[in-house]
């Protein structure tokens, strides 16, 4: 009886060491598993220090913990789109409507489904379709240097097609999507021959080759080089922010037609996301009050919420009527804004 007692010790002795060796690792995989279910992995082509106070902010409300990498647009887009079902991403955040609606167009974005963002953000600033939306404002407008042009003077953007401003006028390259997405608007508004007759009159009045970046159309306004140009607000803010007596000011385009061209930086959520739920509670956090805020205070930007306060330094420029035009057509008229670019030679 007693050799039978301690063989059955023995087993139950083994037995429970077996279970316990079982153990951690059934607990580290659901710990794994809880990790995995608690973050989110946005891609984007906004700059770190753009994005990271916002993103801890988040995690410190919620507890969701937000990984990210940055990066070019096309580049995220074409990894994006390598990756497929295997990609980590849950969301795609970057610059400019027409970004957003080719990863659209591409099949790699999901819908948002959310009354969160449905009421915080304008209809002309999210997708119809509900596969992106945009957080933040920028206007593309004119830049003057206030010694040699009368605000007044300054009207639309047809008219600084006018032979008036010949050897006046300095623009960025037609390479960037900023322009791309304005003469997308102007195609819009105008038809394509309209449209062409207006390119074609800035490049008749560029005073200087078109520049690589919004600054050095600025830079070359300062310079002497030309009197006005055309770049985005956060350019002039950050301009302005350094040199509170820079010469240079802002005026707005078509205040009596079809207002002034805007933009977007935005998000969307990744097709094949797995954890679009916490992607879909972090744009709709971005969406509101204390986000908004900040997003608009960190690039001089203007909140996509129109609920929000515009920052001061931002709030001083003045208000102005924003072109209503839903942003999905311009990402929808790029192709043909950029074969017409060609066609008459804006470089």
């Amino acid at each position: 009886m007693k050799k039978w007692f301690a063989l059955l010790l023995t087993s139950s002795l083994l037995g429970l060491a077996a279970c316990s060796k079982d153990s951690p690792t059934n607990s580290d995989a659901e710990q794994q598993a809880q990790v995995e279910a608690n973050k989110v992995v946005v891609y984007s082509s906004r700059a770190e220090h753009l994005i990271k106070p916002l993103f801890d902010k988040f995690t410190a409300e919620t507890g969701i913990e937000v990984r990210f990498q940055t990066g070019n647009a096309n580049a995220l887009i074409e990894r994006l789109r390598a990756e497929g079902s295997n990609t980590p991403a849950d969301i795609l955040m970057t610059v400019d409507a027409g970004n957003l609606w080719y990863a659209a167009d591409q099949g790699l974005l999901q819908q948002l489904n959310s009354p969160i963002i449905e009421k915080n953000i304008p209809a002309h600033l999210r997708d119809p379709d509900q596969l992106w939306t945009g957080l933040s404002v920028r206007a593309r407008t004119f830049v003057y240097h206030s010694d040699k042009i009368d605000p007044a003077q300054l009207t639309t953007y047809e008219d600084l097609a006018d032979p008036k401003w010949k050897g006046r006028l300095c623009l960025r390259t037609s390479a960037s999507v900023y322009n791309k997405s304005l003469v997308a608007a102007l195609m819009h508004h105008h038809g394509e021959a309209k449209a062409a007759e207006v390119i074609t009159g800035w490049v008749n009045n560029l005073a200087t080759k078109p520049t690589a970046r919004d600054v050095h159309v600025m830079d070359a306004i300062l310079a002497g080089q030309c009197d006005v140009g055309l770049v985005n607000t956060y350019y002039y803010g950050r301009l302005e922010a350094d040199n509170p007596n820079t010469p240079l000011k802002l005026a707005w385009a078509n205040q009596e037609s079809t207002g002034t061209h805007i933009n977007i930086s935005g998000a969307g959520i990744v097709k094949h996301a797995s954890q679009p739920n916490n992607a879909r509670s972090l744009i709709e956090w971005l969406s509101a009050e204390k986000a908004q805020q900040t997003f608009g205070a960190l690039n001089r930007e203007y909140p996509a919420n129109p609920s929000i306060d515009n920052d001061a330094l931002v709030a001083a420029w003045g208000e102005f009527k924003q072109d209503q035009l839903n942003l999905r057509q311009v990402g929808v008229l790029q192709q043909a804004a950029t074969m017409l670019i060609n066609r008459v030679g804006y470089e």
